[in-house]
């Protein structure tokens, strides 16, 4: 099973639990929803976990970079993320009722199955507690560590992460189809789940679209700038998206991105700053997916998505996955914490949002990489200014 990729197991889950939920008699599609149940009941406790493992020691980090240029590259891979998000959000509003047409299912909400057996297993704090936990953690850590040589904090921090990510690639991956197969027995058993997959299949294309659009705008923009040709530099970037689609990890793709940034005009030295870091903090490709799923699943429960609620949904999203690329599914893992506290969503809706994620985060993940490339050329150029401005300057001086 462990050589059998994620994303077939997801889908080997997705189809065992359909034909449970359908076919075998209630106790087993009982017991298999008892699994899912109590998975989600421990995932529920991780997650602020996971938000004090991947920020802290990600903002901790950021203290060894150069100033000016990591706040630009921060800056820019922000406002990317941000856009990417809110445009996704009013692209998603305007289209994905009319796929669902008016809804009339719950997302997996529904009384289909009951557990065996039920566990509360509260966190050990609240979303919001946990981000700001690791904000004041993280940015005290990155002060030490400018104050002095060695900070064991830093080091604790590190082996904190270290141990979520352990749990993350150990446990709820590799638990994570039956967790699944537990939902859509459920969904199946209550009649929703070929309604579920047919409108998730046009979701998908829609999310893919949305990616591709925002790859273009971005890159004219870049391009533009840089004076380059847009679409010969997004060719430039093909081998660094197919390697993203296939590795599910930002992290993972670091050399191939580089390589790619580099055909593209982008200097070395602002390549091997911009690449690693915007792998880290530049989620443009992730949002647009979370954002199009999440309003697909409220509209799918009758809901409707209101951008009072989602703009600091997106606003946070860009924060609470910084580190998290480094891992396959991280980024949604991680973000699971603002579904529930902000949106609203209930257990059964974040597993649905787990599998709706995981099954396309190759793609998300080959927007983020194939973006980094077009923040590199923009930062490069501001970066040629501020050189020909220090020429311009040494020269008069003489």
């Amino acid at each position: 099973m462990k050589n059998i990729g994620l994303l077939p197991r997801l889908i080997l889950g997705i189809v065992f639990g359909v034909l449970v939920g359908l076919l075998l008699p209630e106790w087993t599609g009982r017991l298999l929803y008892t699994f899912s149940s109590l998975f989600g009941e421990m995932l529920g406790y991780v997650v602020p976990l996971i938000i004090i493992g991947f920020i802290a020691p990600g903002i901790a980090e950021l203290g060894e970079k150069a100033g000016k240029l990591l706040a630009g590259t921060a800056g820019l891979a922000y406002l990317s993320t941000l856009a990417a998000g809110i445009v996704a959000f009013f692209v998603s509003l305007a289209i994905i009722p009319m796929i669902i047409q008016g809804g009339g299912a719950s997302g997996g909400e529904t009384a289909g199955l009951q557990p065996f057996l039920s566990l509360d297993i509260p966190p050990i704090m609240g979303v919001m507690t946990a981000l700001v936990t690791a904000f004041i953690f993280g940015l005290g850590i990155n002060k030490l560590k400018q104050e002095q040589t060695r900070s064991n904090l830093f080091g604790f921090m590190e082996e904190f992460r270290a141990i979520v990510i352990m749990v993350i690639k150990n446990v709820i991956i590799p638990f994570l189809p039956f967790h699944i197969a537990g939902i859509f027995a459920n969904m199946a058993a209550s009649g929703e789940a070929f309604r579920t997959l047919t409108v998730f299949g046009q979701v998908f294309l829609l999310i893919i679209l949305m990616h591709f659009g925002y790859l273009l705008v971005l890159y004219t923009l870049a391009a533009t700038r840089a004076g380059k040709n847009p679409l010969k530099a997004l060719r430039n970037m093909i081998p660094a998206y197919t390697t993203a689609l296939g590795t599910m990890s930002s992290a993972a793709t670091i050399p191939i991105t580089l390589r790619s940034a580099k055909a593209n005009g982008v200097s070395e030295r602002i390549a091997e700053f911009v690449v690693p870091l915007s792998a880290t903090i530049h989620l443009a490709g992730s949002t647009i997916t979370l954002v199009a799923c999440s309003v697909a699943v409220i509209v799918m429960g009758a809901g409707s998505p209101d951008f009072g609620s989602f703009l600091p949904f997106i606003m946070l999203l860009g924060v609470t996955m910084i580190a998290a690329p480094g891992v396959p599914g991280g980024a949604v893992v991680a973000a699971l914490g603002l579904m529930s506290s902000i949106l609203g969503f209930s257990e059964a809706q974040l597993g649905l949002m787990l599998a709706l994620y995981m099954a396309q985060d190759g793609f998300g993940t080959a927007c983020n990489v194939t973006g980094d490339g077009a923040i590199a050329l923009i930062i490069d150029t501001f970066s040629d200014q501020q050189e020909a401005k220090s020429i311009s300057v040494e020269v008069n001086e003489i």
